[in-house]
């Protein structure tokens, strides 16, 4: 088999630093979550099917590796912690080529250009108790110390590169050691560099105990995102991007699995330099897609129709890879409530834009901030018992004036240069990337 390409994979400084050929950069893996969640509501209503999806899934072994080793997090809640990876390969999970026309469909060229960053990374945590869900997007430019490498110590580099790093050194380390570099060679430098994404983003949120975790590549979703097409979503203003193919109309509009793929990869707009994109808005749009599907899915009752959760299944079935313990019907039963909206998603601050020692663009990060976000994500301050009290009768001619409508904090005001058409309850249209969105709707974003 011929994985000569796999070699462009980052790996650690000592050995090498990766470099792009293009300057076309892919988060294209979003839908992982809305499958995760979507999905597995759709296995409660296709029986044998699903069991079909749960024993073909691809698996893996890492984390019992991971949580056999010394520096193991212990599990101290009866919570569930998902990692979602979204891997910017463009080949299956084999390492070999996509089909000419999917390449065509993704806008990304083809298996020469791109590696294997992590440029989705999303922490999806379901409380024990069935309160809300919470949805964590980790910026993948993040400049983090990066854990977990085969034969090297601790370094400084983007978290999305983790993946990469791993799978590079073992990689290296098995052919040196007259490994043949066929596809077990392959699978293992894939695990190691699961392995090392892993233990990376757990270091840097707070020593999170990851309990499972999905990885998807890109053919994965846009097969998911053909069977699931029409899949409505909501812009704030019109704007279009010659790099990732994203041409969208103000406002509520379906789209198919091409778009898809603009749709959550857009980080420019190249008609108005003026309307400013970053990856934290892509982050964005990523969360809004997984609200879209969900919300979609289920209001119209797509999971009853057999059919199209065949396709669903299936192409989840060929193209993800799962932790050797994540049970896709078990989660079904979480992931019902999480589809009606019980769930919400915030993006990790950062501090600000810069250059690592290596000339890269990065996202400077506070760790401690992170991790104090990270924190009261995950464990939140149940709120206080509203005061009991008696109140005096009136008469309607002496009863006060109603308070009008409070405006919407700044960060869910819709964008001033052209509102969402049509318009969209002002609560569920977000500006920019802070804030939570929350799930049970299509909301409107930049």
């Amino acid at each position: 088999m011929n994985v000569g390409h796999h070699t462009r994979s980052a790996c650690p400084r000592h050995m090498r630093h990766p470099r792009r050929k293009s300057v076309i950069l892919i988060s294209a893996t979003a839908v992982v979550a809305a499958v995760a969640l979507a999905v597995a509501v759709a296995i409660t209503y296709v029986g044998a099917t699903a069991v079909v999806a749960n024993n073909n899934v691809h698996r893996s072994d890492v984390l019992k590796d991971l949580k056999t080793a010394p520096q193991a997090v212990p599990k101290l809640t009866q919570d569930t912690n998902i990692l979602i990876m979204g891997l910017d390969t463009r080949v299956d999970e084999k390492g070999k080529p996509l089909p000419p026309e999917m390449y065509d469909a993704l806008h990304a060229g083809d298996e020469n250009i791109g590696g294997y960053n992590s440029n989705v990374l999303m922490l999806i945590h379901i409380p024990a108790d069935g309160s809300k869900a919470t949805g964590i997007s980790i910026p993948r430019d993040d400049y983090v110390q990066v854990d977990g490498i085969p034969g090297s110590g601790p370094f400084k580099a983007k978290i999305k590169e983790a993946y990469g790093y791993g799978f590079a050194a073992e990689k290296t380390a098995l052919t040196e050691s007259g490994k043949p570099d066929d596809d077990t060679t392959y699978q293992a430098a894939r695990d190691a560099g699961r392995k090392a994404e892993i233990a990376t983003v757990s270091k840097f949120l707070g020593s999170v105990h990851i309990d499972h975790f999905i990885e998807v590549t890109m053919a994965a979703f846009y097969q998911t995102a053909q069977a699931i097409a029409p899949i409505t979503v909501c812009i704030n203003r019109a704007t279009q991007d010659t790099f990732s193919g994203a041409d969208f109309k103000a406002g509520m509009q379906q789209i198919d699995a091409r778009q898809a793929m603009a749709f959550v990869r857009q980080r420019r707009d190249t008609s108005d330099p003026t309307y400013l994109f970053s990856d934290l808005d892509r982050e964005r749009r990523q969360q809004a897609f997984i609200a879209s599907v969900s919300h979609q899915l289920k209001d119209a009752g797509t999971f009853t129709d057999l059919g199209k959760m065949q396709g669903v299944l299936d192409a989840v079935s060929k193209n993800i890879v799962v932790d050797s313990e994540l049970n896709l019907i078990q989660l079904a039963q979480q992931a019902t409530s999480l589809t009606g909206g019980n769930i919400s998603f915030s993006t990790l601050p950062i501090t600000g834009f810069g250059w690592s020692p290596d000339g890269a663009s990065i996202n400077t990060v506070d760790v401690k901030q992170v991790q104090a976000t990270v924190k009261e994500l995950l464990t939140p301050v149940p709120p206080a018992p509203a005061p009991t009290t008696t109140a005096a009768p009136t008469t309607a001619a002496a009863s006060p004036a109603a308070p009008a409508p409070q405006a919407p904090p700044a960060s869910e005001a819709p964008a001033p240069q052209a509102p969402a058409t049509p318009s969209a309850p002002a609560s569920n249209v977000y500006a920019d990337s802070t804030g939570a969105l929350q799930g049970g709707a299509i909301p409107c974003v930049k």
